[in-house]
């Protein structure tokens, strides 16, 4: 059956039978998630927030523990470090929006305001 990963909000499910890490199983749902180290745990661009089953994710790596100093399995984890399961079980993913994108998206908001002024 494998883990069930839905990731937020672009609300895309998919089923990991094999471990593998949230960053790879992003990728093949189709859903963007922000790096540039190549998977290193070196750029913290790849935050998420992971919630569901603890069991259907690994503990913290070394890397991503000096660099998040935690050592919890659930919550704000590094999608290139934290790896899934595949046994049974679901996660939720929170993949926060591209700060790039917000701007571009706030700013076409504003104008919309702008737009019902006239």
């Amino acid at each position: 059956m494998g883990t069930r990963v839905t990731f937020m909000p672009a609300g895309k499910v998919i089923d990991v039978t094999r471990p593998t890490t949230i960053l790879a199983a992003a990728r093949q749902a189709g859903v963007a998630v922000r790096t540039r180290c190549g998977g290193k745990a070196g750029c913290l661009l790849c935050k998420v927030n992971v919630s569901g089953d603890a069991h259907a994710v690994t503990a913290p790596t070394p890397p991503e523990v000096r660099k998040m100093g935690m050592e919890e399995t659930l919550g704000a984890r590094l999608a290139c470090q934290v790896r899934l399961s595949g046994r049974t079980g679901s996660v939720t993913v929170e993949v926060p929006e591209d700060p790039l994108k917000a701007l571009v998206r706030r700013k076409l908001e504003e104008q919309r305001g702008e737009d019902a002024l006239w």
